[in-house]
């Protein structure tokens, strides 16, 4: 099924431009095993640090008995089993944040506080310790003792309210959003910290990321428009309240196709392509205040114009007048893309329970230092044995 995707095998002794940073990682879940694959990507020695007999709850995550979540997020990382509430993991733990640069952690805040690993605490071990602190509703703030997953952020940050159609209730999306916009925050700001201390030096500091305020940021203008209209704005399905036509049509073998003319000169190449001068000129089409605000009336044309044919001769036609006109994939269809095969998007990885796996790509691509894959996803506990022979080699160097 995914065999014309392009395979690559694991490259252990690859150095990426993040070789030499080593990131313990104490997070579970998504957002914060999203930040670390990033690291991980590049370079970064990632060491999961995972309760002894349950590991990461992501490995939970199953399909067919296979821990495909884990597969992906938990790629280029190595694992140790350690119990950091017991007093001989603590001590082992100390260890570890002595030789390491950065530290994620996603639990409730004050949880860490509690096993005596406060920020304070951290930085009285190694004081230029970069510390991700990755949280529901933050470490300060009304919220911050709550326990906070994503649907709840979604929901709460305004987003829910704009997804979905007028007719039906709100959406929370059907994958992990707010942790993944979270875990790229969270890779971003780590970057930000450590060229602090490289070009300035001294200690390093606490990094405060809630997956609520990622979430609002994506909304963009959403506060200035309410600013200045007093209006919340409502729900509108595919269209866009910004620019028209933007929808998804239905074609005539069932399949569909997206469109979005946000820029003058596209809108009235898709107007000529579809009516000629006669609906280019259509003055309530001439500019785009005048289709945003006829759009339902626009996308009645366009929908008739589109439903007379395949999703096949759609793209062909207004691929011929450069229309900015693309499918509607399903996965199934995604991973067979001569586009997606031509820009290795997905890759096919050996797996020991699945034979191979498909997976999104390293992102994004760098000419000069790209990242890649060093190693699968580990067993929990695979390296405990490993890692610390080497802290006690580099203790002892």
């Amino acid at each position: 099924m995914t065999a014309a995707l392009p395979r690559r095998d694991f490259e252990p002794e690859r150095h990426g431009p993040l070789h030499g940073v080593r990131v313990l990682d104490l997070s579970r879940l998504v957002a914060g095993n999203m930040a670390t694959m990033l690291l991980a990507d590049f370079g970064a020695d990632v060491i999961k640090i995972e309760q002894p007999g349950r590991g990461d709850d992501l490995r939970n995550w199953r399909t067919k008995g296979q821990d495909t979540h884990w597969k992906v997020y938990g790629r280029n990382k190595r694992s140790v089993a350690l119990d950091i509430k017991a007093e001989e993991g603590r001590a082992r733990f100390r260890h570890l944040l002595v030789r390491s640069q950065v530290l994620v952690e996603n639990f409730v805040p004050g949880t860490l506080e509690r096993w005596g690993f406060g920020a304070d605490a951290l930085h009285a071990v190694n004081p230029a310790l970069i510390v991700l602190r990755v949280s529901g509703w933050g470490q300060t703030g009304p919220y911050r003792d709550r326990p906070g997953f994503g649907t709840l952020v979604e929901a709460m940050s305004g987003f829910a309210h704009l997804n979905g159609f007028p007719d039906k209730p709100p959406a929370v999306p059907p994958l992990a959003l707010a942790d993944m916009i979270a875990g790229l925050y969270g890779a971003y700001a780590t970057m930000v910290a450590l060229r602090q201390i490289e070009t300035n030096g001294g200690r390093g500091q606490v990094i405060d990321l809630s997956l609520f305020e990622p979430m609002v940021s994506v909304l963009g203008a959403a506060a200035a428009n309410f600013s200045l209209t007093g209006q919340a704005e409502i729900r509108t399905g595919n269209q866009s309240t910004q620019s028209a036509p933007r929808n998804v049509y239905a074609c005539e073998d069932g399949r569909y196709v997206a469109m979005s003319g946000s820029m003058q000169s596209m809108a009235e190449r898709i107007l000529r392509t579809i009516g000629g001068a006669a609906l280019a000129d259509d003055p309530r089409f001439r500019t785009n205040t005048d289709r945003v605000a006829h759009r339902d009336e626009l996308d009645g044309i366009i929908g008739a114009f589109i439903a007379q044919r395949t999703q096949a001769e759609n793209l062909a036609l207004f691929a011929a007048a450069a229309v900015t006109v693309g499918p509607v994939c399903s996965i199934a269809e995604l991973v067979d893309h001569p586009y997606v095969i031509g820009r290795e998007a997905f890759v096919r990885l050996p797996d020991e329970g699945m034979g191979e796996v498909a997976m999104p790509n390293v992102v994004p691509r760098l000419d000069g230092t790209p990242g890649g894959f060093r190693r699968p996803a580990p067993r929990l506990g695979e390296h405990t044995e490993e890692v610390f022979a080497e802290i006690a080699r580099e203790e002892t160097a």
